[in-house]
């Protein structure tokens, strides 16, 4: 034996931490004799014997075992080093070839190591994790992970019994990652890495922090996937969006839980697949005029409850709807229907699963080590080391891999007010200033910065948007300019807002009307979005349609197509949770279908048809959204009519061609003749009444329009007389070109 006893003390004991250097062939020495020596651990082996792969002559020479765990050696006297393949006669008596996993060099580069040390790598997900790899002539797999405190990793899986002796990795240098390449390996192969971590000498398990799929809970393995070859009919779609400008074109976002979205009764209430979603959705976004698709976190992760947004596979789409491939199906079939894809991603936190992130190689390498900057003290997670390089290119790569792998369209940043602040949601003692005594979080605001920076370069097109509630200034101004990047931020003062006026009984409203007007004073601060998400039905907070005053179904159901009207009518993108497009009565719940049965009622059916109509009337009007974003886009009419609970404004395109009037009338009154100032004479057409009767509404109208007289008011040298439902908004449209 010319392995040494330390040696075979530490593979026998799953203890190596360079296996490499033992493991394989090797140039040796025997009483003077000069030659190679070579070394396998194999699981499950009754004999093995080396084979040259210089040609099919070569007679196998037979290995002597070492230890009955399944080490095997021999010294070839005179041999310089070969290639060789290990022949192994099983006990069950199969008999196979194959090549020694410790007989291949690195797959990772050292200009690759190089970048993945300084987080600059922004294809680091082709090369860490599991990748399908031909080296030479052999093909198998390659596992990379990044585990610099441990003290051995080994790849363990299905394919030999979970066992950590068989297939030890090998460190890279001073990089901190981890490598093997198996040979014979392929697509469904399940793993996980064993470590040992540097104080306990008890081996435990992780996942991939890089996967691309994983098997579904308890058993959260990694799962080997074979990404490529999928043939994507989305190229018009996609040239089309590298030169879109969506501050200046129409956005209406559909935002979806996969997996409650509808599901089938008929099959024991099961999700829709991704496929199935695919097709549904674009039919019903087709219908219902929306522009785009968002998805809520479609990362994997293990408790469904959290709703995506305790993720634990930040490069894998969950397994609950299919495989990565039907991921790709899903964008492709709503690309090529004309509607984008967004995606929650989820960047501020992750959970203290044992088998993820959390204290990965044995010390808090993802997350900070001090509870006062590592843990969320409000959802009970773990926070980035947004300091660490290789953590933030982590990161980066996660977002890109959407947008890069899956076509993607952008990504709304979930929980960015958590990342910009060192003390939010904490005591006063219970946070660490930043290097200037301050509470901004400078690695956060440096990682957001570069995120939206490299998805914009790589991917023209795309939109990054931030959901941020604070006022941070320069949320969507561009990086050059001191700014975070992002595109958009939802406005949750719009909608904090709004809902709270729209909630009270219209006999109050008068007294609460700066509520409704307010968000004008910030409206070109930043690139709003209006959102009215999920977070605004769930928890006790009821649904829309309940939120609303009026104990009958009809007056609820007008008051939520007069906010639905309002929102479409006031500057800013659009996003709706799904089931608020008609009237969802009960409070979202993540484990079963939408109310679709309420279709068959008009109060329903009505709010539906009203959000659809909205929908085409902002698509048809494209120079309405050019200049939603700029301030000359809007003009108030009256916005201190708080007696009436009226408002009236002014929307136009950056021509100043096409105009908008916007008349919203938030109590029960009608008004039959109430007066507003216009800036041309001329007929302003009715394009929209929220209580038409198509809608489920009186059908009180202005006949199609209503013709201006030069009559000063509000300040304008022209207005007309309007005739305003209760609980109303009515839109009214002039072209100066028609």
């Amino acid at each position: 034996m010319l392995l040494s006893s330390p040696d075979l003390r530490a593979l026998v004991g799953a203890r190596h931490n360079r296996p490499h250097d033992v493991l394989g062939m090797h140039a040796a020495s025997r009483d003077g004799r000069s030659g190679v020596v070579v070394r396998a651990y194999l699981r499950d082996a009754a004999t093995v014997a080396v084979v040259d792969d210089a040609g099919p002559g070569a007679a196998p020479v037979p290995m002597a075992q070492l230890h009955e765990s399944g080490l095997y050696e021999v010294f070839l006297p005179g041999r310089k080093p070969f290639g060789y393949r290990l022949r192994i006669e099983r006990y069950n008596g199969d008999t196979l070839e194959t090549h020694d996993p410790y007989c291949f060099l690195p797959t990772i580069s050292d200009h690759d190591l190089h970048l993945f040390n300084e987080g600059t790598d922004e294809r680091v997900y082709e090369k860490m994790g599991a990748r399908l790899r031909r080296l030479g002539k052999v093909s198998g797999v390659s596992f990379a992970v990044w585990a610099p405190a441990a003290r051995r990793v080994s790849v363990v899986g299905d394919f030999n019994a979970w066992d950590g002796r068989y297939h030890m990795m090998r460190p890279l240098g001073s990089s901190g990652v981890w490598e093997i390449f198996i040979p014979g390996l392929g697509v469904g192969s399940k793993y996980k890495f064993e470590l040992v971590g540097p104080k306990d000498d008890t081996p435990y398990l992780k996942t991939d922090p890089y996967g691309a799929a994983f098997e579904s809970p308890p058993h959260n393995a990694a799962i080997v996937s074979d990404l490529s070859g999928y043939e994507w009919g989305d190229a018009e779609w996609m040239a089309n969006r590298a030169s879109s400008d969506w501050r200046r074109r129409p956005v209406s976002v559909y935002e979806v839980h996969p997996g409650s979205w509808r599901r089938r009764e008929e099959d024991g209430g099961r999700p829709l697949t991704y496929v199935e979603l695919g097709h549904e959705l674009a039919d019903y976004c087709a219908t219902m005029g929306f522009t785009h698709v968002e998805l809520m976190p479609p990362a994997e992760h293990p408790f469904a409850g959290s709703w995506g947004y305790q993720v634990t596979g930040f490069f894998a789409p969950t397994h609950r709807y299919g495989d990565p491939k039907d991921f790709m199906r899903l964008v492709d079939t709503l690309h090529r229907r004309g509607i984008g894809v967004l995606v929650d991603w989820v960047p501020a936190h992750f959970p203290r699963d044992a088998f993820a992130l959390a204290g990965f190689d044995g010390t808090h390498l993802y997350e900070h080590e001090d509870p006062r900057q590592g843990a969320h003290t409000e959802w009970g997670t773990l926070i980035f080391n947004y300091e660490r390089h290789e953590v933030r290119g982590f990161l980066v790569a996660s977002a890109l891999v959407w947008l890069d792998r899956y076509h993607v369209d952008g990504l709304r940043v979930d929980a960015v007010s958590s990342m910009l602040y060192l003390d939010y949601a904490r005591k006063d003692g219970e946070w660490v200033a930043n290097r200037d005594g301050g509470r901004e979080n400078y690695g956060a605001i440096e990682f957001l910065r570069r995120v939206n920076e490299v998805a914009h370069a790589r991917f023209p097109g795309v939109i990054t948007i931030a959901e941020e509630a604070t006022a941070f200034p320069g949320v969507t101004a561009p990086v050059a300019h001191g700014g975070l990047g992002f595109d958009f931020k939802w406005n949750m003062g719009w909608m904090h807002d709004t809902l709270d006026y729209m909630k009270k009984d219209p006999i109050y409203r008068k007294w609460h009307h700066s509520r409704i007007t307010f968000a004008s004073l910030y409206q070109y601060t930043e690139s709003f979005v209006l959102a009215l998400s999920h977070d605004e039905v769930v928890h006790g907070k009821s649904s829309l349609f309940n939120k609303l005053p009026q104990w009958d179904s009809p007056g609820k159901s007008r008051n939520l197509r007069a906010l639905y009207a309002y929102m479409w009518a006031w500057p800013g993108k659009k996003t709706l949770f799904m089931g608020g497009e008609f009237g969802q009565t009960s409070e979202w719940a993540y484990d079963r279908s939408l109310d679709w049965h309420l279709l068959q009622y008009a109060d329903h059916s009505g709010v539906q048809k009203l959000v659809a109509d909205l929908n085409r009337l902002y698509l048809a009007d494209p120079a309405i959204a050019e200049a939603e974003q700029r301030p000359e886009g809007f003009e108030w009419v009256n916005a201190d009519d708080g007696d009436n609970s009226v408002l009236t404004f002014l929307r136009r395109d950056a021509a100043a061609r096409t105009w908008w009037l916007v008349v919203a009338g938030f109590t029960p009154l009608m008004r039959e003749a109430y007066r507003v100032g216009v800036p041309f004479p001329g007929r302003w057409r009715e394009v929209l009444n929220s209580d038409a009767a198509e809608y489920g509404g009186s059908g009180v109208g202005n006949l199609g329009g209503v013709v201006s007289k030069p009559e000063p008011w509000n300040g304008r040298p022209h207005s007309v007389s309007v005739c305003v439902p209760g609980n109303t908004v009515l839109i009214f449209r002039l072209s100066l070109d028609e």
